[in-house]
């Protein structure tokens, strides 16, 4: 038997204080969410949506891309796809236009909706509960949607914010009579703890009197102003937001704009390629990280209409494989033709790095190396690249498994080690 120095109760004394680090890493970092992340939202004002308006932004997209990229050779020659690759992504973005256009919709009480006045607000969030409970009813609504209410900069705002929220959540259980799958809040320009706190406590409010299950009101935050990052004491402030959420944070939103122009830069300069944006989205994917907390990138003002289709749909795709490229899966559209060039981006990089991911994948699974040894991490992630392509419309079970070797049900689990 080999020698030792160390007394073992003296080693399991020490040891054992590390169980409370176990069990809050446990508690903290549980690892990635089960549920399918949307690629992207899209902001709807709420005194502009009725019950056509899932179907109406498929129909708008579809003819933006009918009209303006009707061959796979558009795609090439408007953003810059290769030809193999164009040929492959054009049916697929079509007939995801066709099946399921909007995967994430929000009624939108803030930005996009101003301050029309109590009585024009209290209407829209009883007609809009009224419309969600219609797309229910005859299947249109989107795999996930929700409204995003008014901040809680003011008092004024605060008070509003409440409100709206109060009528559009007791006309929706009254003509739905349950909260449904999929519904999400969002919560604008949050700059202190305190505010998520007390928001927490009104959902918790509003579950207890309207009964609904505990904690089924869940909500993103949207990361749009400095103190969002680094609070007035110095601190990070998104882990702290995060805490102060009590499980029910389901996503971080990044706000282009709110968030450039609180940084002080000018309107020239308010965009998402930024590298001020970037140090904000590096805060976010950190604070993040393990937590299951989906993270969005955010918007782009240059929209495909008029004579700058072509321009519109050029800035968007090169936004979204940015995003793409640093770990955004998700991100805000503002116009149902930016759906064509979203998912011709998500498509197209998917097929870019598939390949050679495929090859990584199947060495790992089949334990044969090559000439890049992987991590499980590595593997997992490179599962969850195919997965996120099945879910999205970007490829199929069999091609993938012809590709990969690895059958749906494997890679699903491999994706979730």
């Amino acid at each position: 038997m080999a020698r030792t120095s160390l007394e073992t109760t003296e080693i399991a004394g020490r040891l054992a204080r590390l169980s409370a680090v176990d069990e809050h890493m446990a508690r903290t970092y549980p690892g990635a969410s089960a549920a399918r992340q949307p690629v992207h939202t899209c902001y709807v004002p709420a005194n502009k949506v009725d019950v056509s308006t899932v179907r109406q932004w498929g129909r708008e997209a579809l003819a933006a891309f009918d009209e303006h990229a009707p061959t796979p050779e558009a795609f090439t020659d408007i953003l810059g796809l290769d030809a193999g690759i164009a040929r492959a992504v054009h049916p697929r973005v079509r007939a995801k236009l066709e099946r399921a256009a909007v995967e994430d919709l929000r009624i939108d009480f803030e930005d996009g909706y101003g301050r029309p006045g109590d009585e024009a607000e209290d209407a829209d969030a009883e007609r809009t509960a009224g419309v969600v409970a219609e797309w229910l009813r005859d299947g249109s609504e989107p795999a996930n949607f929700g409204l995003r209410v008014k901040s809680f900069d003011t008092p004024e705002l605060r008070a509003r914010s409440v409100r709206t929220l109060d009528v559009f959540l007791t006309a929706l259980l009254q003509q739905w009579g349950s909260l449904p799958t999929g519904f999400a809040l969002t919560f604008p320009k949050v700059v202190d703890a305190a505010q998520v706190e007390v928001f927490v406590e009104l959902l918790e409010l509003f579950e207890q009197q309207l009964g609904m299950p505990e904690k089924s009101l869940r909500f993103e935050i949207q990361v749009e102003t400095t103190q969002s990052i680094v609070d007035s004491d110095g601190r990070f402030a998104l882990p702290r937001f995060l805490r102060a959420g009590g499980g029910r944070v389901s996503g971080l939103h990044f706000g282009t704009y709110d968030y450039t122009a609180s940084c002080g830069l000018t309107a020239a300069h308010q965009h998402l390629a930024h590298r001020a944006c970037d140090f904000a989205r590096h805060a976010m994917q950190v604070a993040a990280a393990g937590t299951g907390v989906f993270l969005s990138d955010g918007s782009t003002n240059v929209l495909p209409v008029g004579e700058q289709v072509h321009h519109g749909w050029r800035t968007h795709y090169q936004l979204v494989r940015r995003s793409l490229e640093h770990g955004f899966y998700q991100g805000w559209d503002l116009h149902p033709a930016q759906l064509v060039t979203r998912y011709a981006a998500v498509f197209a990089a998917f097929r870019d790095a598939a390949p050679a991911e495929a090859r990584r994948l199947s060495a790992y699974v089949s334990s044969t190396g090559g000439a890049v040894l992987d991590e499980p991490a590595t593997a997992r992630a490179l599962a969850v690249s195919f997965v996120r392509a099945l879910d999205n419309g970007a490829t199929d079970a069999s091609e993938v498994e012809q590709m990969t070797g690895v059958p749906e049900a494997e890679l699903r689990k491999l994706g979730r080690l």
